[in-house]
């Protein structure tokens, strides 16, 4: 086989290129529509004119229209809660199947990787039974505490922690270092890119996760950004979709400055934590 018919299957060919440019462009003009949208006044939401006024009116009216600043504190709050949370639990967990030995060590993982075969739509109504028993509904604490443990931070974790040479914590044995010492100078350290990583999808996660919170939420004080953005763009309220691309953007925004401004090092983490 010649070496230029070689290097032509490795090469990716015009159509693959085309193709990712389609599918970069589908994916990009409903943003690219709510920009314009947001940007502009009503009269232009369904036209296109390179030089139409621009104006700020839109965000104004839908940041009066609506509580949004509690909507906004209400989210970082329950994305904080949410990640810390995890972290710790994830660690702790993953710590434990690493270093110790106890019965049912095997059946116990099991069962966390069998958690991550369960989709969270099933266990609505059994989370939700759980927290009026509680007395917990209508609460952040509520939206929040399903997601407490998750099994996939265990998992990640417990694979990274696996990955770390024995002669690190036999060193630090040496000096002295008790079991959590060992953990938060040894492993904590050197898993940091998989910290990174999952911080990154748990927070896109439960920052764009509606059906729970619409669930089990019923007044301002604990809607997050994506129940109180669909309460403010139903029908009852009337359709103006300058404002309610305005609110869109609004509550997308920090994920999006977010993503535009350390991009680096998202890709950076996921690589070297092995996520795809």
């Amino acid at each position: 086989m010649s070496e230029r018919k070689i290097n032509s299957y490795n090469e990716p060919g015009w159509l693959d290129t085309l193709a990712a440019w389609l599918l970069a462009l589908l994916w990009i003009l409903p943003l690219l529509y709510a920009v314009w949208t947001a940007f502009h006044p009503a009269e232009y939401s369904t036209r296109f004119e390179l030089l139409a006024p621009l104006t700020l009116d839109n965000f104004a009216r839908a940041w009066e229209a609506a509580p949004f600043a509690r909507y906004f504190l209400n989210t970082v709050l329950l994305v904080s809660m949410i990640l810390a949370c995890q972290l710790v639990l994830g660690t702790l967990a993953a710590y434990a199947f690493v270093r110790y030995e106890f019965a049912g060590k095997s059946l116990l993982f099991a069962l966390v990787l069998l958690q991550l075969m369960i989709m969270p739509d099933i266990l609505l109504v059994e989370n939700y039974k759980t927290m009026a028993r509680l007395g917990l509904v209508d609460t952040l604490l509520s939206v929040g505490l399903p997601y407490f443990a998750s099994a996939f931070a265990i998992f990640l974790l417990r694979q990274t922690f696996l990955g770390i040479p024995k002669e690190l914590v036999d060193a630090a044995r040496v000096e002295g270092a008790s079991s959590l010492q060992i953990l938060w100078r040894v492993y904590v350290p050197l898993a940091k890119p998989v910290y990174t990583a999952f911080a990154l999808v748990s927070v896109s996660f439960h920052w764009n996760n509606f059906l729970w919170p619409l669930i089990i939420t019923n007044s301002v004080s604990a809607r997050p950004l994506t129940v109180g953005l669909q309460i403010f763009s139903s029908t009852d309220q009337g359709v103006d979709w300058s404002i309610i691309t305005a609110a869109t953007l609004l509550s997308s925004a920090p994920l999006l400055i977010a993503f535009l401004l350390f991009q680096r090092q998202f890709v950076q983490s996921f690589m070297r934590a092995g996520i795809k």
